[in-house]
């Protein structure tokens, strides 16, 4: 069992056909088990940060490992990793019952909680869920079978309050028990500033804070100040010295 999950080295990275850099030599080691939040302004990296890892794009197998296994060329990833995030276009006549039933594989207890943990109705038709039911549902299928790194790109943001603390405890039982690792991007902070345990800082298509949230000197200076919300103070401080930069 490797102690770290996630290794990027030196990772610059281009869009095919497009000059700009988006990625500049990212250095990012995550161990096993960590809730890692992953922030940064819009633009700055965050979600092609999160398809490199999930092997969207060919790199060097050497820049960017998942689990110590190259995170494009190595294909028994696909078992132990997943990516959650972006449009789920899901939108024909069909029921949740139906697709649960075509998935094979999958341990009828974790599928009956996760139902009811994000509180899903199996006679929904997927084209005439909400948003946020459709959010549910591509959630719901995206954790059926457990993984060993879990990549989630807002995620959240479609989730009612209930919804989203039942699922941020289901997750935080994953890690703990089993050793999951968790990079999470996000923008909503609630609830968040004792479920991580780690942050990682994007600015500019660099990495320019990753630490243990415990060892911020910033977030427990909020924390002792008796600050409302340190987290979400300390990413908007951080937000705006990035912006005053630029």
């Amino acid at each position: 069992m490797v102690e770290t999950a996630i290794e990027v080295r030196g990772l610059t990275f281009r869009y095919p056909s497009d000059e700009r850099v988006v990625l500049e030599g990212v250095e990012l080691e995550v161990p096993r088990g960590a809730r890692c939040l992953l922030i940064g302004a819009n633009g700055a990296g965050k979600t092609t940060l999160l398809q490199i890892l999930a092997g969207k794009y060919m790199l060097a197998p050497e820049s960017v490992r998942v689990l110590g296994r190259a995170a494009f060329h190595d294909t028994t990833l696909t078992r132990d990793r997943a990516f959650l995030g972006g449009l789920f276009p899901l939108d024909i006549d069909i029921g949740v019952d139906e697709i649960l039933a075509r998935a094979t594989d999958v341990d009828p207890a974790r599928r009956d909680r996760l139902i009811g943990v994000l509180d899903v109705d199996t006679r929904w038709r997927m084209h005439r869920v909400s948003d946020g039911q459709r959010r549910r549902v591509q959630i719901l299928l995206g954790l059926l079978r457990p993984v060993e790194v879990l990549l989630l790109d807002e995620v959240t943001t479609d989730l009612d309050v209930i919804a989203r603390a039942d699922l941020l405890e289901f997750l935080r039982e994953e890690c703990e028990a089993r050793g999951m690792t968790i990079v999470y991007a996000t923008h909503i902070f609630d609830g968040l500033d004792r479920w991580a345990t780690h942050l990682c800082h994007i600015a500019r298509g660099r990495v320019d804070t990753m630490a243990p949230i415990g060892e911020i000197a910033e977030l427990a200076s909020l924390r002792a100040g008796g600050a409302s919300s340190p987290l979400h103070r300390l990413v908007e401080t951080w937000l705006r010295r990035d912006l005053n930069s630029r």
